[in-house]
C-alpha cells in the first residue's frame, strides 16, 4: 500500500501596514512648536490671567517669557510626537489620549506666541470657546445619533438655520425665551422628517436630500428675513438673549466656576445632552436597537426591530437636537436671526462627526477645538499680533482640515449609514 505524503500547511501571515498620517502630523505641528514658536519666537512676556479683580476669589497672575516656555513645552511636543512614531513602528494605533495632550499642549505654545506682550486671559479663551463651539457640538449630536441609525445627516446646516429662525421668531411674537426654545426644537424635528421621509420611505439619495433641503431652508429663511423680519424686526425679530446663570457657590469656584458654572441655559443642556446621548446609545437597549439597524438592518429586521421606523423617529430626534443648536446661535448668543447665520458649522459638525469617530464625547471635543480656534481669531485681534487678518479668518477652517485630514486616520463608520433598506 501506497501512501502519499501531504505537502504541509503553510500558514502566511499577513503584517498590520504602518499608518503614519498621525505621526506625521504631530511630528511636523512639534517642529513648528519648537522651533516657529519657541527658538525663532518672541521674548517678550505673556501675563496669563486667571481670574478678574472681581471674582470672589482672584488668582495671582503668572508672567512667562513666551519664547522660554514654547521650547520647554516644544520638547514636552517633540517627545509626544517620537512616541507616536513608535507606535507606528510597532504596527500599533497611536492612543487616542496622546493625541489629546498633545493637541492641548499644541495650542498652550499657539496662545503664548501669539500673546506674548500682552495678556492672555484663561477664562475668556475656554468659555468663549465653549460659546462658540455649542452650537456645533449640537449639530454633531444631532449627526452621530443619525448615522448610527443608518441615515446620513447632510441637512444640519438647514436644522440649525431652521431652528435660529424660528426660535428669533416665536420668541420675539410671544415674548417668551422658553417658548423660542420649543419652537427651535420643532423646526429642526420638521427639517429631519422631511430628510427621513424622502430618504427612508421613497429612497432618495440620502446625500441628495440634505444638500437640497439646506438650499430650501436658506432659500426660505433668506426670503422671510427680507419680507417679515427686515421691515418689522422690532416686534418679530429681536428676542434678546438667554440670561446667564450663575450656580450659587460652584460658579465661585476659581477658573472652573465661570467656565462650567456660569453659562446660558442652552449651554447647561450641551453638558447633559452629551453624556445623555452616549449614555443611551451604548448603554441601554434603545441604543442597542440604534446602533444595530446602522450596521446590520437585516439582523435587526430578523429580531422584530422595524427599522425604518426606528430610523425615522430616531433621526426625526436628532433634528430637535439640531434645532436646539440653532436656538443657540439666537437666543444663546446674538439676540436676533440673521441671513445665513449658520455659516456653514453644520458641515463642520460633520467633520466633527468623524473626526470624533461617531462618539458623542469625540466629537464634542472636536467641536470644542472649533470654538477654540474662532475664539482664538477674536484673541489674536485684541492682541495685536502680527498675523494677517485673512489667515487668521481661515485658522477655524484650516484647523478643522488638518484634524480631519491629518489626526483622524482613518476610520469606519456604521455599516448601514447612508444605505436604504427595503424589506424583502
Amino acid at each position: 500500500m501506497t501512501t502519499v505524503a501531504t505537502p504541509p500547511v503553510v500558514h502566511t501571515i499577513t503584517e498590520v501596514p504602518r499608518k503614519w498620517k498621525t505621526a506625521v502630523a504631530l511630528s511636523v505641528l512639534a517642529v513648528v512648536a519648537f522651533v516657529v514658536f519657541g527658538v525663532l519666537g518672541d521674548s517678550r512676556e505673556a501675563l496669563i490671567v486667571f481670574s478678574e479683580k472681581t471674582d470672589a476669589i482672584v488668582l495671582p497672575n503668572a508672567p512667562v517669557t513666551s519664547r522660554v516656555l514654547c521650547i520647554i513645552v516644544g520638547i514636552l511636543l517633540l517627545a509626544l510626537a517620537a512616541l507616536s512614531v513608535w507606535f507606528t513602528v510597532g504596527r500599533r494605533t497611536v492612543p487616542l489620549w496622546l493625541v489629546i495632550v498633545f493637541t492641548v499642549l499644541f495650542l498652550v505654545t499657539l496662545v503664548t506666541y501669539t500673546g506674548a506682550g500682552s495678556k492672555v486671559p484663561v477664562v475668556f479663551l475656554i468659555s468663549g470657546s465653549i460659546a462658540l463651539a455649542t452650537p456645533v457640538v449640537f449639530g454633531a449630536l444631532a449627526g452621530v445619533i443619525g448615522e448610527r441609525v443608518g441615515v446620513v445627516n447632510i441637512a444640519i446646516e438647514g436644522q440649525l438655520l431652521a431652528g435660529a429662525f424660528v426660535s428669533a421668531v416665536v420668541a420675539s411674537i410671544t415674548d417668551n425665551l422658553v417658548l423660542g426654545l420649543v419652537a427651535a426644537l420643532v423646526g429642526g424635528a420638521l427639517v429631519s422628517m422631511v430628510l427621513a421621509a424622502f430618504s427612508i420611505k421613497y429612497l432618495v439619495d440620502q446625500i441628495i436630500v440634505g444638500v437640497v433641503l439646506n438650499a430650501l431652508v436658506i432659500g426660505l429663511t433668506n426670503f422671510f428675513y427680507a419680507a417679515v423680519l427686515n421691515d418689522n424686526s422690532q416686534e418679530t425679530n429681536f428676542p434678546g438673549t438667554l440670561p446667564f446663570l450663575p450656580i450659587p457657590l460652584l460658579s465661585n469656584i476659581p477658573v472652573i466656576g465661570s467656565v462650567l458654572f456660569d453659562q446660558r441655559l442652552t449651554t447647561y443642556l450641551m453638558f447633559v445632552l452629551v453624556p445623555l446621548v452616549w449614555y443611551i446609545l451604548f448603554k441601554t437597549k434603545i441604543g442597542l436597537r440604534i446602533r444595530a439597524v446602522g450596521e446590520h438592518p437585516l439582523a435587526a429586521d430578523t429580531v422584530g426591530i422595524n427599522v425604518n421606523r426606528t430610523r425615522f423617529w430616531t433621526v426625526t430626534i436628532a433634528g430637535t437636537i439640531a434645532g436646539l443648536g440653532g436656538a443657540s446661535l439666537t437666543l444663546g448668543s446674538v439676540g436676533a436671526f440673521v441671513r445665513e447665520m449658520s455659516a456653514g458649522q453644520g458641515f463642520i459638525a460633520l467633520a466633527c462627526v468623524i473626526l470624533g469617530r461617531w462618539n458623542p464625547w469625540l466629537a464634542a471635543l472636536a467641536a470644542l477645538l472649533f470654538g477654540f480656534s474662532k475664539n482664538f481669531r477674536i484673541f489674536a485681534g485684541q492682541t495685536g499680533a502680527d498675523i494677517p487678518p485673512d489667515l487668521i479668518a481661515m485658522v477655524p477652517y484650516l484647523v478643522t482640515l488638518v484634524a480631519v485630514a491629518g489626526l483622524v486616520g482613518r476610520v469606519v463608520g456604521p455599516a448601514a449609514a447612508g444605505r436604504p433598506y427595503v424589506k424583502q
